[in-house]
């Protein structure tokens, strides 16, 4: 009996959860939404080694296999869940980029807008600003998908920092801020 009421509590309590990610995949599907999307797993600290070069992925931190497999799956889901990408833009790095093409959603645009705020601290305040007003110019149709770092991500929302490949479903609001609808983990097979 003492199991059955643990099973019984454990779906009651996933129910909420299940309806708001149903309410977040249906604000996608009508378009006009940003989906800001943190790269897929890329192992190690935050940033980049020393001497990181921008033309040169053999000197960034890159996808691990596990992060390549993520966001292929994430691709499949937007697919399945009939989600209009109408623009993929994404950071210049390489996880990012490469996150990006291998979701399979849309053509990738680099967007220096959405450049690493870890590696390139002293420039947090102009790189939201530029983050801010590509996304508040997104009127749609259809979704624009902006695939970027953590920070970024923190820094645009004030303060939402979402998991390695993971979705955060924003609309943007009169004032220029950004206002959270919901969150869409990596799906898990």
């Amino acid at each position: 009996m003492r199991t059955l009421l643990f099973f019984i509590a454990q779906i009651l309590l996933a129910a909420p959860a299940l309806a708001d990610e149903a309410a977040v995949w249906a604000a996608l599907r009508e378009g006009g939404n940003l989906a800001l999307m943190r790269h897929a797993d890329a192992p190690g600290p935050p940033g980049d080694p020393p001497g990181f070069r921008l033309d040169d992925c053999k000197t960034q931190r890159n996808l691990s296999a596990q992060g390549k497999s993520d966001a292929k799956a994430v691709g499949d889901r937007l697919k399945a869940q009939r989600v209009p990408i109408a623009k993929v833009l994404s950071s210049p790095w390489c996880r990012c980029v490469d996150t990006a093409r291998l979701m399979r959603v849309g053509t990738v645009q680099v967007e220096p807008a959405f450049s690493n705020v870890v590696v390139l601290n002293d420039r947090v305040a102009e790189l939201t600003e530029a983050g801010r007003a590509v996304i508040n110019a997104w009127k749609g149709p259809g979704t624009l998908l902006v695939v970027t770092h953590g920070a970024n991500i923190a820094a645009l929302t004030g303060g939402v920092n979402p998991a390695s490949g993971e979705i955060v479903v924003v609309i943007a609001k009169g004032d220029g801020s950004l206002r959270e609808l919901g969150r869409l983990p990596i799906p898990r097979q």
